[in-house]
């Protein structure tokens, strides 16, 4: 059975490849959005912004609580891609 079955799902295949395709850029995707590394280098660069003078104190503090807000949602979603 599983031999006529591939052959009858046979003109899918395109189709199943293309969705694994799809798969892999959402996963990689969400691995890039999700890395705290990149988070916490924004935040030594915001850093580094307000001592040179750059930006002010009121748009460090705006940026900054967005930047940690940011870092909780990796660190929870590494947290739940650990417990999968």
């Amino acid at each position: 059975m599983g031999l006529l079955m591939n052959v009858l799902t046979l003109p899918l295949a395109p189709v199943r490849g293309a969705a694994w395709v799809l798969d892999q850029v959402v996963l990689a995707a969400e691995q890039e959005h999700y890395d705290p590394g990149q988070v916490r280098q924004q935040l030594a660069a915001l850093e580094q912004q307000l001592l040179n003078g750059e930006i002010g104190e009121e748009e460090f503090d705006r940026r900054e609580d967005e930047l940690l807000d940011w870092l909780e949602e990796c660190e929870a979603y590494q947290q739940s891609q650990q417990n999968s």
